[in-house]
């Protein structure tokens, strides 16, 4: 029991009773300066003696604190998404014939509605995702249940929905919606427990095509937290399998285009075989590539695992982390900036946020909630938390942000899929738009960054599914920035300390770059005049293979130096 104050005055901040491994008791509690604390501990079993230790963590960039308020939910509460499209992120609960919507409302209140469905064949028990599977503008759910999987479908209204129940046994686990083959509409993918994982493809017509296998194909199961993020940054989403019993070695699987995945975990060192349901990613050293924390939801094969992106090959770096000293262990583990500093924290544990100190080390801070689906629920910037009929709404601070709202056109309504990269004085930033985090939870679908002291984003850059790329400079803070998916490509000016030109122009088979600069190991993108990219690949020399494109302009992206340049050029 951790108590402050005076005698006869003191209240209780914290205590603990078994809760790390063996029976050792561990507590994590956020302290201010100027105050004194008093530990007191029994030791009523132990005549030999106990071991004590008091472990400081360092200060934190921001304040880090959550009060509860409760909310009159029915149903199964596992989501939170932007309903009606206000760019407010509302509250979701189903049950086998409602959905029922808790709409935000200015201000931080909520008006509920119960929308009546079909009766669902497999009601959401394990987990749930949700998206614009049919680009009507209204939010479409996919539900994972443990018999099987229901797709709730909306009207153009968002007042009634469809249900459509395959016939096929799916235990379920972890729900995705995410373009598959990028053909522009989003498919559902489920983790099977037992079986290999099941996938459903979308004609763009309200059909889907149930699939098995391809993505994950252990035959005795054991998929439970699947991610899609780009962990090699050719911006189109790999798929990261969290494994827990049966094969018990986590999988990534490399997106190579067209609905063809390969698996390449042993490969890039994320081949663990340790226990767990689900896994954080998020660039926590902010150097423009997704890491991931590996969280363990038991200890059985080891703990929690820090594993720093080198390129595409992963590092484990948990030593010193606070990771390795880190010994509570939960389900569900997420990447968000709780404080809004710019670095990515992780909420794990059920009860705890592991603040990103900004060097790849982490600090505990009690939270004071349980799990639950992420999003902004009073709309003041900072991320809250909902789970049940409990919110957990952040105390916030004065720290900046930004929310971008992604809208696709030629990719996918919701832009799931999308590369967001941000630059401010403080450096750049990435995020990833996904449907489905952490274990069962659908959190917003808004990417949200933290910013700290910075007063402006200077550059907003979308990598669309489609492979167009949207950059719009000058970004308002403090507030939700609508992007969308725009064909035209704008080409930004070369620097003046910078030589770069190509030759010949028209050109034939081969680009050569004149320029003063290295451009060994750069990576290059081509676009044509639709915005579509049709060449991306890395410099091997000072030349470059367009012997494939077709008669036309084209627009050149250069990764040179820390920046993007940008040429024109004509092909024969």
């Amino acid at each position: 029991m951790y108590t402050r104050g005076v005698c006869g005055g003191l209240a209780c901040i914290g205590g603990d009773d078994d809760d790390g491994s063996g029976n050792l008791s561990l507590d994590y509690i956020s302290v201010q300066q100027n105050i004194t604390y008093i530990i007191a501990f029994d030791d009523r079993f132990d005549t030999d003696g106990f071991d004590f230790q008091l472990v400081e963590n360092p200060p934190v960039n921001g304040p880090v604190g959550f009060t509860t308020q409760s909310i009159a939910v029915t149903g199964t509460a596992m989501c939170v998404v932007d309903m009606n499209n206000d760019q407010l992120d509302d509250i979701v609960a189903t049950s086998t014939s409602n959905i029922q919507v808790h709409y935000q409302q200015a201000g931080g209140t909520f008006s509920m509605v119960n929308i009546p469905t079909p009766p669902a064949d497999f009601p959401a028990s394990w987990s749930i995702a949700a998206g614009d599977l049919d680009a009507n503008g209204q939010v479409d759910f996919v539900y994972g249940n443990g018999s099987g999987v229901t797709i709730m479908k909306a009207d153009a209204l968002g007042t009634s929905f469809t249900e459509i129940s395959g016939p096929e046994y799916v235990f379920s686990q972890r729900t995705n919606m995410v373009d598959i083959n990028n053909d522009g509409h989003l498919d559902a993918f489920v983790c099977h427990d037992v079986d290999p994982n099941v996938y459903y493809i979308n004609d763009g017509f309200g059909n889907f095509t149930f699939n098995q296998g391809g993505m994950g194909d252990t035959p005795q199961g054991g998929n439970y937290g699947s991610i899609f993020i780009d962990y090699d940054n050719d911006h189109d989403v790999d798929l990261f399998i969290a494994k827990c019993g049966a094969d018990p070695i986590n999988q990534m699987h490399r997106n190579d285009g067209n609905g063809v995945y390969t698996s390449v975990g042993p490969a890039i060192n994320l081949s663990h075989n340790t226990q767990t349901w689900s896994c954080a990613w998020g660039d926590y050293d902010n150097d423009g590539d997704m890491d991931v924390l590996i969280g363990a939801s038991s200890f059985t094969n080891g703990g929690h695992r820090l594993m720093r992106n080198d390129g595409g090959i992963f590092t484990e770096v948990t030593a010193g982390s606070g990771w390795d000293m880190f010994a509570l262990s939960q389900i569900e583990h997420t990447a968000h900036d709780f404080n809004n500093d710019g670095w990515v924290d992780v909420l794990a544990a059920g009860s705890t946020i592991m603040v990103n100190n900004g060097d790849m080390t982490f600090t505990p801070i009690v939270a004071g909630f349980g799990n639950g689906a992420v999003g902004d629920l009073n709309d003041d910037g900072y991320l809250d938390l909902q789970a049940g009929t409990n919110i957990s709404m952040n105390v916030g601070g004065t720290n900046n942000y930004l929310r971008v709202n992604t809208v696709g056109t030629v990719s996918n309504k919701n832009g799931i899929g999308a590369r967001v990269e941000i630059t401010s004085a403080s450096g750049t930033q990435i995020r990833d738009v996904k449907s489905g985090d952490g274990f069962k939870y659908m959190s917003s679908l808004m990417t949200h960054f933290g910013l700290g002291n910075d007063a402006t984003v200077d550059v907003l850059t979308v990598y669309w599914p489609s492979g167009i790329v949207n950059t719009e400079l000058g970004i308002p803070i403090n507030g939700v920035y609508t992007i969308v998916e725009n064909a035209i490509t704008s080409v930004a000016p070369v620097p003046t300390n910078l030589q770069l030109s190509v030759q010949p122009i028209p050109a034939t088979d081969q680009l050569q770059f004149v320029t003063n600069a290295n451009v060994m190991n750069a990576p290059v993108e081509v676009f044509d005049l639709a915005g579509r990219r049709v060449i991306s690949t890395t410099l091997t020399s000072d030349r470059l293979d367009v012997s494939d494109l077709t008669s036309g302009v084209y627009v050149l992206r250069l990764q040179l130096k820390g920046r993007t340049e940008q040429l024109r050029f004509t092909k024969e």
